[in-house]
């Protein structure tokens, strides 16, 4: 069974280290190999109670590597951080599972490295976003309280993702059954059973279909880095649903994320009333209003469906 780290007093535990490696320059000395090798058994274990000491914490064991590693990535919020410094304050060589556990079965929103590419070259993150920069091996938390729902969840997602189907149609059933809630780019990966092109599927849901998934990059700059959130379960009307990702994003910019009628903004969502905003042509595409800017507006739902069932 592997040993668990013994925090400690860190002074104390960097002089024993000390100590440890003075004994083993004797080895490395007059030892053989295997002398040197288990020579540098206890140093090995003494530099990890050094690590786990630095961020200390009651009990032992799992638990108490979990509350490290979520203890020192809440100093650090919306930082990345690199996994090996999660592995020196978890002190055991689990520590990876431990991060899985905090964002499963915990609901602490953490991204990680392996996500970020395919959000990147889908448009959904741009490139000199910092996170766009993170490596397989980097994690970043984006929220500083947990998901309360997200241990449920992880459950639901489980079962679309042993369901037989394509990519695109699992993503859109399991946004569907979390309308207007926020979904970690992580939730979706898993239930593509992590194939690359689980982000190009997400955006051809919004470009392609119609379905208002909004990220901070496409409708929604208040969401954090990396999560999608389902608004409402409907297609936005097929005149509309060729417009880029950029022009959306400049329409909306330039009308303030405010409806153009009615003055409607995400300030004003409630369960009750789960409008959104989407993009509207002012003379009809059939009529030959064309796909810029100057022709376009944003438009609550409410406001949109009144302007179409008018024509």
């Amino acid at each position: 069974m592997p040993r668990r780290s013994k925090p400690g007093s860190p002074e104390e535990i960097r002089t024993k280290l000390e100590d440890l490696i003075r004994e083993f320059a004797h080895e490395l000395e007059h030892g053989d190999l295997r002398s040197r090798v288990r020579a540098l058994v206890p140093a090995f274990h003494t530099l990890r109670d050094l690590g786990s000491s630095l961020v200390p914490m009651e009990g032992g064991g799992k638990a108490a590597a979990r509350s490290r590693i979520l203890e020192y990535l809440r100093r650090y919020p919306r930082t990345v951080i690199d996994g090996e410094e999660l592995m020196i304050v978890a002190g055991i060589q689990e520590w990876a599972r431990r991060v899985r556990e905090l964002r499963v079965q915990f609901g602490w929103k953490i991204v990680t490295g392996n996500t970020i590419p395919q959000m990147v070259e889908s448009g959904e993150i741009p490139v000199d976003d910092p996170s766009a920069g993170m490596s397989p091996d980097d994690y970043l938390l984006i929220e500083e309280e947990p998901d309360l729902e997200a241990a449920y969840r992880w459950n639901v997602a489980n079962e679309i993702r042993n369901q037989p189907g394509g990519v695109r149609d699992k993503i859109l059933d399991y946004l569907r059954r979390n309308i207007g809630k926020e979904i970690s780019g992580e939730e979706l990966k898993y239930i593509a059973r992590d194939r690359k092109e689980w982000a190009r599927r997400v955006r051809e849901l919004r470009t392609e279909h119609g379905w208002p998934v909004v990220t901070r990059t496409s409708g929604r700059p208040d969401l954090p880095i990396g999560v999608y959130v389902l608004e409402e379960d409907r297609q936005s009307p097929a005149e509309d649903r060729a417009i880029p990702d950029s022009v959306r994003g400049e329409v909306l910019h330039r009308d303030k994320h405010t409806c153009q009628k009615c003055g409607w903004t995400h300030e004003c969502w409630s369960r009750s009333d789960p409008r959104h905003l989407e993009i509207h042509h002012i003379i009809p595409h059939v009529e030959g209003g064309t796909g810029e800017p100057v022709n376009l507006q944003a438009l609550c739902t409410v406001c949109h469906d009144g302007v179409h069932a008018t024509r």
